[in-house]
């Protein structure tokens, strides 16, 4: 085999080449990530690289760089403002991840026809044809009169036309279906998904223009290609569903210009996704009566707290290993929790099975559930349930400590626009003001915990 037509065996997570297969990457050391690629066939000559899209290449003081404020322009979907920081910004590129027919593309044709109306906008579909793009927008009853599409795969094809139509947006669906003639690998490999990137990104940088990027993701769910892809761009997003469930969530997971971890909620329905304005309503049950083993936190995702109902289920174990299940929430982190109830307070269950749900499918990463999750395994080991105008947030420390969360009043005036009037806090968080129609009960150790139960019950 010619040296030019030699294989070789890129990285899928950080792209570094191999000249044979390995189990493991060398460089970044993921498991079963090498993949075979052909180099580009490009004979002796030199590859000219391009450069300077970032910016000029001289040498200058950070104190004479010029700020200037980044423009924002509404996208017309609120919730998509939200996860972008406040809205669309002027060169930006976003990459958008989520499961096959989780709705990506529903969301960005329904951004792109708002978005029409003021700016030219540019939609090009690598994966389906025209006519399917135009039966869906005319199924959702968008205004198309001057939405562009195009129907092309080929990189240098794309920037080549997108020269000439000058849009201010810009959607490419998906990355993973894009091209370059300088790489002689397949669409969807390694090598075409970083070359086309970086030709797409140059683009925007230096054009102006905001870039939406869809992205595949693979059966663990991360977005499908290097992971050097995640770094060239400004802003990723995810998008969230549990199985069989309307209601989908977008999670920012990078943002240059916004807050990470903001989240978007949508319900999918028949006219495309509706945004949902108030997303605790969902994530709540609303039993008819108190039940044991339910309490409502309220979690912080972004800058936006939301109501959220924590379920766990303690049960007696018939096994030698009981069983630590947890859905929505760290798992590691429920042994941990149980381990500090047993030495501060006494209470043991380590021959139950315990079993925790976070209502919704929303996934809480924040420490603020540590006490909802104990006072909900409390409630359900004791059989005795707890108020349904209750709610309660804090992280417990190994030592037994109840540690404050920030922006405890904020989650507070958040209970209370939802009618709750009763709380358990860290000491730390309760308001130094009273605040109308709500009872704040603090503590400040695990085994005040059990008494404080039972004075609201």
């Amino acid at each position: 085999m010619a040296k030019a037509d030699r294989l070789i065996y890129a990285c899928t997570a950080c792209g570094a080449q191999h000249s044979k297969w390995a189990g493991q990457c060398g460089d970044c050391g993921e498991w079963n990530s090498l993949q075979e690629v052909r180099p580009s066939l490009a004979g002796n000559a030199a590859v000219k690289r391009p450069t300077g899209y970032a910016g000029e290449s001289s040498i200058t003081k950070l104190v004479d760089v010029d700020l200037v404020e980044n423009e924002r322009c509404s996208t017309g979907v609120t919730e998509l403002d939200r996860v972008l920081g406040g809205g669309l910004v002027t060169g930006s590129v976003v990459l958008l991840g989520g499961d096959p027919g989780i709705g990506k593309s529903t969301l960005l044709i329904q951004a792109m026809a708002a978005l029409t109306a003021r700016m030219p906008s540019l939609y090009i579909t690598g994966e389906e044809s025209l006519q399917q793009v135009a039966m869906r927008a005319k199924r959702l009853g968008l205004p198309i009169d001057d939405l562009q599409v195009l129907a092309e795969t080929c990189v240098e094809r794309i920037i080549d036309l997108c020269r000439i139509s000058k849009p201010k947006v810009l959607v490419i669906d998906s990355i993973q279906t894009v091209f370059s003639e300088a790489v002689s690998s397949a669409p969807g490999t390694v090598s075409q998904v970083r070359e086309s990137a970086a030709q797409l990104v140059r683009f925007a940088k230096q054009s102006g223009t905001a870039l939406f990027l869809v992205g595949h993701v693979t059966k663990e769910g991360t977005l499908a290609g290097p992971r050097v892809l995640e770094h060239m761009v400004d802003t990723v997003l995810y998008f969230e569903s549990e199985a069989g469930s309307r209601y989908r969530a977008i999670r920012a997971v990078k943002n240059r210009f916004g807050a990470v971890n903001e989240l978007g909620v949508f319900a999918m329905t028949e006219e495309g996704l509706k945004q949902v304005s108030n997303p605790s309503a969902i994530f709540l049950s609303r039993h008819s009566e108190p039940v044991p083993g339910s309490v409502v936190m309220v979690t912080r995702e972004g800058s936006r707290p939301l109501l959220v109902e924590v379920q766990a289920l303690v049960d007696e174990s018939h096994s030698g290993h009981p069983r630590r299940v947890a859905v929505g929430l760290d798992q590691n982190r429920l042994t941990l929790l149980l381990a500090v109830l047993h030495k501060h307070t006494g209470v043991a269950m380590h021959d139950q099975d315990v079993f925790v749900n976070v209502v919704g499918g929303v996934r809480v990463s924040e420490t603020a559930s540590d006490l909802p999750l104990l006072m909900a395994a409390l409630s359900s080991l004791r059989e005795r349930p707890l108020p349904g105008d209750l709610i309660a947030f804090g992280e417990v420390g190994l030592a037994g400590e109840v540690r404050p969360v920030q922006a405890g009043e904020d989650r507070l005036g958040e209970a209370v626009k939802h009618g709750f009037t009763r709380a358990i806090v860290p000491t730390a968080n309760k308001p130094r003001k009273s605040i109308n129609g709500l009872t704040v009960i603090a503590i400040d150790r695990l085994d005040q915990l059990p008494d404080a139960m039972s004075e609201v019950s």
